[in-house]
């Protein structure tokens, strides 16, 4: 999740009483304390053996060493697309998943980097790993009318620098972007929605989470992340996160401005050194995944073309 948005809100959140911020920071230390939960579920296990690889990996460039490992290991064709931007140099990292071969482009992504404090394991191994858990299942079984690629983002925490790349290279225009962006628990599917053009992933989206009794809660309101440069050039975009049900409205009162006596966990645990595996619920994590391969199915069978995307700003 985008650095500046972050200490914004962080602001907020200092006029929290003294007594409730020692009480949630102890919650938090004691639940990093603890390793994350063995999953009983095959899928969920692997969602966590992918986000401890890319946790426990290191450096930015590590973690990426840690992706391009598991998509070896899946057997998808990948390549680097070095970047340079704002004096700083990174690196994206593009795979080929499968579907017609002439079919539109619909392309999966999420940003790879951390910040330097704590492990990036909410933010955002695990929005990586359910690009590759994803991956994974549209390689196996592909989707009838829609061809998938796959994106990992480099800089996003430095000002959403290697999406920006991307887009600005402008070499390959997806019918739609579906990012993911802190994705570590919770009960709740929260969607970056814009109010025109989206509404039939919207409505499967909400068909999906009914089927697997999630929550779910679209809109334009949302953390700036990775969707906004593709908004920004009129390209279709959305962006999911997966969250426990009353952090939606805490995160949104603080980026109005509004005092919030109980920061939501989310804002508690990113750039922080709470930021740790123990603190991910793969067995959640994995339902979220379920629920978002869903929708998309839906959405493809369809045959929906992405409208384009309105340049309204959304959640930025």
């Amino acid at each position: 999740m985008h650095r500046p948005f972050v200490a914004t809100l962080l602001i907020f959140f200092l006029s929290a009483c003294a007594t409730q911020e020692v009480a949630t920071r102890a919650a938090a230390e004691a639940a990093a304390a603890q390793p994350a939960q063995q999953p009983a579920k095959p899928a969920a296990a692997h969602w966590l053996s992918d986000v401890e690889a890319i946790t426990n990996a290191g450096d930015n460039a590590a973690r990426r060493g840690a992706i391009a490992a598991r998509l070896d290991t899946l057997g998808l064709a990948w390549r680097k697309a070095p970047f340079e931007a704002n004096g700083k140099t990174g690196e994206n990292l593009i795979a080929q998943v499968g579907g017609p071969a002439d079919a539109p482009l619909l392309l999966i992504g999420a940003h790879s980097d951390r910040v330097a404090v704590g492990h990036g394991a909410t933010d955002n191994a695990s929005g990586s790993a359910s690009v590759l858990a994803l991956a994974e299942r549209f390689q196996r079984k592909p989707l009838r009318n829609h061809r998938v690629a796959i994106a990992f983002w480099d800089l996003e925490e430095e000002g959403l620098l290697g999406s920006k790349a991307f887009v600005a290279d402008g070499t390959t225009k997806p019918a739609l972007y579906v990012n993911f962006d802190v994705f570590g628990w919770g009960d709740t599917l929260w969607m970056m929605a814009p109010a025109q053009g989206q509404q039939a992933l919207v409505d499967s989206s909400r068909a999906a989470t009914q089927t697997l009794q999630l929550g779910f809660s679209p809109g334009e309101k949302y953390p700036p992340t990775d969707h906004l440069p593709f908004l920004r050039a009129g390209w279709p975009a959305v962006s999911y996160s997966l969250v426990g049900s009353e952090e939606i409205t805490q995160v949104l009162d603080a980026y109005a401005g509004k005092k919030s006596h109980t920061p939501a966990k989310v804002m508690r645990v990113i750039h922080t050194d709470q930021d740790v595996l123990g603190q991910v619920d793969a067995e959640a994590a994995s339902r979220g995944v379920d629920a978002v391969e869903q929708a998309l199915r839906l959405w493809d069978a369809q045959g929906v073309t992405a409208a384009p995307a309105a340049t309204s700003g959304n959640g930025g």
